[in-house]
């Protein structure tokens, strides 16, 4: 039997780095438990009013944040608040599918296209691999606003 699996992220600011992987990803915010949003609302302003109502302190309320596929095929991704920066090299990271199918310089132009709207978006750009046939279709190694390494691909 397959496991679902939800990928946790370790955060300085869990909900500027959810916000970030939401317009990477096409994800979505949940809403909070028993409340139903109305077509447009912002969660995480209904996450604010939830926490406010349920007595939670305001330095408190940035200490996780969450993301869905609405298309429920992906991974849940869960941000929490730790108080240590990044030292090293992420051991785990994520390829994001930009090009599925493109091979060539087709592919690399649409990575490369994706890689600027991330940069806009605060991600940064460390490097670019070349297509090496037949092992390698070639990539972008890009980080994170808090550094954590991810591929175009």
């Amino acid at each position: 039997m397959s496991r679902h699996v939800q990928i946790t992220f370790d955060a300085h600011d869990p909900r500027a780095l959810s916000s970030f992987w939401r317009d990477v990803l096409g994800y979505v915010h949940p809403a909070p438990p028993g409340v139903d949003l109305p077509e447009g609302a912002d969660p995480l302003a209904a996450w604010d009013d939830f926490l406010a109502r349920a007595g939670v302190p305001e330095e408190e309320r940035n200490a996780s944040s969450a993301l869905e596929d609405p298309d429920g095929r992906g991974p849940r991704l869960f941000f929490q608040r730790v108080p240590e920066g990044k030292t090293a090299k992420n051991r785990v990271h994520l390829d994001v599918r930009a090009a599925p199918g493109l091979r060539g310089e087709e592919r690399m132009a649409t990575l490369e296209a994706e890689c600027d709207r991330l940069v806009a978006l605060g991600a940064t750009r460390v490097r670019r691999h070349e297509p090496a046939p037949p092992m390698s279709a070639g990539f972008i190694v890009m980080a994170d606003p808090e550094g954590n390494e991810f591929c175009l691909d």
